[in-house]
């Protein structure tokens, strides 16, 4: 069992533009059972935690179904914007969450979703011991960057996935 932060990223290191879409992401073509690939991946996860970002995004996009089959907190300020059957919110620091996560795991991984301010607090925290970038084929000018907080990381693998190239990280003090 890991906390993985599996995201992907424009070449110039951006999750989302400069008005919180992930629009950039959907247009680009990726296979779910190549390397690092999205189908493979969710198999293996057992709980979710995301920001409020993803998940108002996530929700305006696909509103009459949540993709998810997995609990999933969203992590918000605004516990009555978050109706999603499954979905529970957390308001507070992530470390008092992150035990309530991996129950919920159980035994399986836990996924960091969406934007890297979520995943720096987790980052920050000591608690993802993974991180899976997958470089898009575009540049975005602006938007969010990868994770804005200072780490050090290990590189343990690197793949092409379609025009994606992908790369997984273990903590360096790991």
């Amino acid at each position: 069992m890991s906390t993985v932060y599996y995201t992907a990223s424009s070449l110039d290191g951006f999750v989302v533009d400069e008005h919180d879409s992930l629009e950039w992401l959907m247009r680009n073509d990726v296979d779910g059972t190549g390397f690092g690939g999205y189908d493979d991946f969710i198999a293996g996860v057992g709980a979710i935690v995301m920001g409020a970002s993803t998940h108002r995004w996530l929700v305006e996009h696909e509103p009459d179904v949540w993709p998810y089959e997995q609990p999933t907190w969203v992590v918000t300020n605004h516990p009555d914007a978050v109706t999603a059957p499954g979905v529970h919110t957390y308001a507070g620091d992530v470390a008092s969450l992150h035990p309530q996560l991996v129950d919920a795991a159980d035994g399986r991984d836990v996924w960091v979703v969406g934007g890297g301010d979520l995943a720096a607090q987790f980052v920050a925290a000591g608690l993802v011991d993974e991180m899976w970038v997958h470089y898009a084929p575009c540049t975005l000018g602006a938007g969010r960057p990868v994770l804005p907080t200072a780490s050090r990381w290990r590189l343990l693998d690197t793949g092409r996935n379609r025009d994606f190239v992908g790369a997984r990280w273990a903590r360096a003090d790991a």
